[in-house]
């Protein structure tokens, strides 16, 4: 029988607690910071296959229980197979054998009062079942409904169809939506408060991601450092920057095109996940590859090197605009002293004046580029100044951990 007085909490819908992605980064951060806290207990579900899967074998403190399950920050994490061969419907299938497992758990270890914390709204046309379910086991379950994922240029018509959908029954079917962005909540409310689904008038509550401010452990001098910069021929304050993945609605194209326009000297270092058919779209479009200052890198898994290089840039360029509170905006605000961004409710909401900002009309950008490059050094550390105390008072781990802690609390009444 479980202790009373320890609130138990499901984490489903990232891959891992690990580094791939924005939940991943979320989870990783929340166990290791209420690790010591004896009034919480989190179960993790995990990918035990396929993309973003993460080996516990492989990961350095975990604890190894059996094939199944690991132990990770004290958090009991169970691992999810997937089938092969699925396509897009694999993630629809990992949350649902994910809530199975949840259920099973809270029903084998007669868990009283569990929270089901559920990121993303894929599994909309089942919700209802598991809602019902995890109900009647005492248990209650928490939404985090992302960004605008309908909005995603990589899906088609059908499947943004489906997400639209399924996000509107996720909320209906939810004791609490967590929004990490206003702007996200702002929508939740406007769209289902009498609007959309009859009678939803969801409860929300505000909670962001978090990011650090603290410098990388590696110096100017690294040998790590210096030869990545030898091999991409780059040195620093020389370059822009450019992190996260490589999708349409993140608005490469406009960010190259704009780049090529500008009157720079420096190079643009785009750190990102590889995406062949895009790339050569791009390609074909604007012809980036004639531009020697345009420099497609790959990733970066070295969590200290990319600190030291977002770091080292002169400025950050960032171009997300369907997603909430974006992990990689932290980041750069919270290393990089300038940083550039497309001017759009999500990004103003967490930088406020603490960044330049460029519409999507043409020259825009490539002006805001022209006006970086002229700014004086004192201009300059001013912005990262400015970035850096927005991180701290109101993104920073512990903050968000805290945060966290007070909803789970009121969960227990």
């Amino acid at each position: 029988m479980q202790d009373k007085e320890v609130q138990h909490v499901f984490l489903v819908g990232a891959k891992s607690l690990g580094t791939y992605g924005g939940y991943e980064t979320f989870i990783n951060k929340l166990t290791e910071y209420h690790q010591g806290n004896r009034k919480i207990k989190y179960h993790v579900a995990c990918k035990a296959n396929g993309d973003g899967s993460m080996d516990p074998n492989m990961t350095a403190d975990a604890e190894i229980i059996n094939e199944d399950e690991f132990l990770y920050h004290n958090a009991s994490c169970f691992r999810i197979r997937i089938p092969q061969g699925l396509g897009a419907a694999q993630a629809v299938y990992y949350d649902m054998e994910a809530l199975k497992e949840c259920c099973g758990i809270i029903k084998r270890e007669n868990i009283e009062h569990p929270i089901v914390y559920i990121m993303a709204c894929r599994i909309g046309l089942f919700i209802r079942y598991f809602y019902k379910k995890i109900h009647k086991l005492g248990g209650k379950i928490y939404l985090n409904p992302d960004g605008h994922e309908w909005m995603r240029a990589k899906w088609s018509w059908p499947i943004r169809k489906y997400w639209k959908v399924s996000e509107q029954m996720m909320v209906k079917y939810s004791d609490l939506v967590i929004c990490d962005s206003i702007t996200i909540e702002k929508y939740i409310h406007e769209y289902y408060d009498g609007k959309g689904v009859k009678g939803t008038n969801p409860k929300t509550t505000y909670i962001a991601y978090g990011a650090e401010t603290r410098k990388s452990i590696l110096l100017n001098d690294s040998l790590k450092l210096l030869d990545w910069y030898k091999k991409k021929g780059l040195s620093p304050k020389k370059y822009y920057l450019i992190v996260g993945r490589f999708v349409p609605e993140n608005n490469y194209e406009i960010m190259i095109s704009e780049f090529m326009k500008s009157n720079t000297k420096r190079d643009l270092v785009i750190v990102t996940t590889a995406n062949d058919k895009f790339l050569a779209e791009l390609e074909k479009k604007l012809g980036f590859k004639k531009d020697k200052r345009i420099k497609f890198m790959g990733t970066v898994y070295d969590s200290e090197l990319l600190k030291k290089i977002r770091e080292n840039a002169y400025g950050y360029l960032h171009g997300h605009e369907v997603g909430g509170t974006n992990p990689s905006l932290l980041e750069a605000l919270g290393s990089t002293e300038l940083n550039l961004l497309l001017n759009v409710g999500f990004n103003r909401e967490v930088a406020k004046n603490a960044a330049l900002y460029w519409s999507k009309e043409d020259g825009s950008l490539a002006k805001t580029i022209d006006k970086a490059d002229a700014m004086r050094a004192e201009e300059r550390e001013e912005y990262g100044r400015k970035a850096k105390e927005r991180i701290q008072a109101a993104y920073s781990w512990q903050f968000i951990a805290d945060e966290y802690m007070r909803v789970w609390n009121e969960g227990m009444v």
